[in-house]
């Protein structure tokens, strides 16, 4: 894939991009390890101080990069405006909290004088050179929820992005510079894919965190797991989105709607298969599918859009693929099931909802990325919960309750890396963020985030006295 600003609402290739190449990826390595060597010894102060004016600039060029993000990949400008903003709030939030985050931790005193120690620490020590590995859906989040946990834990940062956003790439780039990081701490790598396994092999290079689809998971982490190298992987997503005779049915019908379009349906943790419970269904199914024949389809430089088109055109051939072999099958078209007619230019898919999906269907095994959602009908909770485990995925799974025994069983039950109630999930800089299964391992966000590429080292004190016996 070219590295190319491709505007997916017209097709039209607007500015294009040359690789990086061998050489000039050693010697941004080279600049990254020198950088490394000098930046682990700041204090968290000193990182702080330069990650709050990072997100200073941020929320000064928001207007602007925000176009470029919806330029570059088709998301509603004022979702990208929202996008800039989430970012500087995490930002901020690393920027004040990495220092009690990775605070030195101390053993039980009892645990500490067992080991016939006087004193031990557990302290968090930064690992290196990081190299990051990101999709084009969420192009500015997705990187600065690594950055921003990454750089106030020590470690410095290679970008390898998305192909079909490489203004975004290196604005981030600019982002950290401007902001007064040491040169080196922050890269892009303006390379294709097959680069990667070279830069994850170098010895310099000490992990990987990588967003994408299974393949690439897969690709990434077989290379690392080659090298011993450590990885975190956030893979794709089908989440279920449950509702129970106790729900409030406007409020998951409406909530539904964004949940599967947010960011045009192009997102791993977007409520993909709606399981619901056949005393609700019928309501829950009218009031969702005209939530979702409301959308407005259409530019995404307009404030009134609510769906823009696709990230690319085989993106949208993949989505129609899944949804001819769905009707093909004997699947129940309530709205959309095509292209908009409105739209001659531009990779534009209708907000679509199919019923009577059965396990004879790739959609009910895939994941369908845009603005597709698939309606179940279960007679009970046990079913329910069978069939949103029914899936390779386990990112996270959404329900809609208010009976604190059906609460409970799910947080028990369902296989995903969570569980929201009553509302659609979302990521934030406080909540760890991952999956299991074929989602991948690993966590972003809060402590547990920025602890993943942190060396947690054990400093054990001996007795002084070399008569005590220690």
């Amino acid at each position: 894939m070219p590295i190319a600003t491709v505007n997916p609402a017209t097709g039209e290739t607007l500015k294009t991009f040359e690789s990086l190449d061998r050489a000039e990826v050693e010697q941004r390595i080279t600049v990254a390890d020198e950088a490394f060597r000098q930046y682990r010894t700041s204090d968290f102060a000193e990182r702080a101080r330069l990650l709050n004016r990072a997100a200073d600039l941020l929320e000064e060029d928001a207007p602007a990069i925000a176009r470029t993000m919806t330029t570059e990949m088709g998301k509603p400008v004022k979702a990208a405006r929202a996008e800039a903003a989430k970012c500087v709030k995490a930002m901020r939030w690393y920027a004040e909290r990495a220092a009690e985050l990775l605070a030195d931790e101390h053993p039980a005193q009892a645990d500490v004088a067992d080991s016939g120690a006087t004193r031990a620490i557990v302290r968090y020590r930064p690992l290196g050179i990081v190299l990051a590995v990101m999709p084009w859906n969420f192009p500015l989040w997705q990187v600065v929820r690594f950055a921003a946990p990454a750089l106030m834990a020590g470690n410095v940062g290679l970008l390898k992005h998305a192909s079909n956003v490489p203004q975004t790439a290196l604005y981030l780039q600019d982002l950290f510079r401007r902001a007064g990081f040491p040169e080196g701490c922050f890269q892009t790598l303006l390379v294709g894919s097959d680069a990667v396994e070279g830069i994850l092999r170098d010895r310099r290079v000490v992990a990987a965190t990588l967003t994408g689809s299974e393949p690439a998971g897969r690709a990434v982490a077989s290379v690392a797991g080659d090298e011993i190298k450590k990885t975190v992987l956030e893979l794709g997503g089908s989440d279920p989105f449950l509702v129970l005779p106790s729900a409030d049915i406007d409020r998951a019908a409406a909530t539904a709607v964004t949940a599967r379009v947010q960011n045009n349906g192009q997102s791993c943790i977007a409520a993909k298969r709606f399981i619901v419970h056949t005393d609700v269904h019928d309501a829950f199914r009218d009031r969702f599918v005209a939530g979702m024949r409301e959308l407005t389809v259409g530019d995404p430089a307009s404030e009134d859009t609510d769906v823009g088109p696709l990230s690319t055109e085989q993106g949208r051939s993949d989505l129609e693929e899944l949804v001819d072999d769905a009707i093909g099958r004997g699947a129940t078209v309530l709205c959309g099931g095509r292209r908009p007619k409105e739209q001659d230019r531009g990779w534009y898919y209708s907000p679509t909802v199919l019923a009577d999906v059965t396990d004879r269907m790739r959609i009910h095994r895939e994941e369908a990325f845009g603005p597709v959602a698939t309606l179940y009908r279960v007679a009970d909770l046990g079913e329910a919960i069978a069939l949103a485990n029914g899936t390779p995925f386990g990112l996270s799974s959404n329900v809609w309750t208010h009976d604190d025994t059906e609460v409970a069983r799910c947080v028990r039950d369902i296989q995903a890396g969570g569980v929201f109630f009553n509302g659609m999930t979302a990521s934030h800089p406080g909540l760890p963020f991952g999956g299991i299964k074929r989602s991948g391992y690993g966590r972003e966000l809060s402590a547990h985030g920025i602890r993943e590429f942190c060396n947690a080292t054990t400093v054990w004190y001996g007795p002084s006295d070399p008569d005590s016996g220690g």
